[in-house]
C-alpha cells in the first residue's frame, strides 16, 4: 500500500511514523505530498485533492480515501483493531464527517495539540525552547 500524506502536518506525520514503526513486514510505502518531485513520480495523483483528505493506493491499484486508508493501513500491520468500529454503517457516517473536519483543519488542530512541533520540507520536529 502506498499512502500519500501531508508531511507538513505534525499529527499526520506522527501517525505515519507510528504506522511505519509497526510495519515490520514493510508493506506500506509513505509518500509525502510535499516532496519536490512528487508530481513527477505520481502524475496520476491529484495533489490538490490528496491534500484535502488522505489517499492511498492498494497493491491491486485500487485507490482508497480518508478513514478507509487509516483503517486499512492499521489493519495491514495488525494494530488498532478497534478502528473497525469506525467502518460500521451508522458510525461510519459520523466518523467520516469527523475525519473531513479534521482533514480540513489539520494544521490548526496540530498547532493546538502539538504547539512545540514545527514542520518544513516534509519534516516535523519538536521545537526547542528559544527556537523560532
Amino acid at each position: 500500500m502506498i499512502i500519500f500524506y501531508d508531511g507538513n502536518c505534525p499529527l499526520c506525520s506522527t501517525e505515519m511514523q507510528q504506522l511505519k514503526q509497526a510495519d515490520i513486514k514493510k508493506q506500506i510505502v509513505l509518500e509525502d505530498l510535499n516532496a519536490a518531485d512528487f508530481c513527477e513520480r505520481y502524475p496520476a495523483i491529484n495533489k490538490v485533492k490528496a491534500m484535502r483528505f488522505l489517499h492511498a493506493q492498494k497493491q491491486s491499484g485500487e485507490m482508497i480515501y480518508g478513514l478507509d486508508v487509516t483503517y486499512q493501513a492499521w489493519k495491514l500491520v495488525g494494530k488498532h483493531r478497534w478502528l473497525k468500529v469506525l467502518r460500521l454503517p451508522i458510525i461510519r457516517f459520523f466518523a467520516d464527517c469527523g475525519y473531513q473536519f479534521f482533514a480540513k483543519y489539520r494544521h490548526p488542530i496540530s498547532r493546538f495539540l502539538m504547539p512545540k512541533t514545527q514542520c518544513s520540507n516534509g519534516q516535523c520536529e519538536i521545537k526547542v525552547k528559544g527556537d523560532k
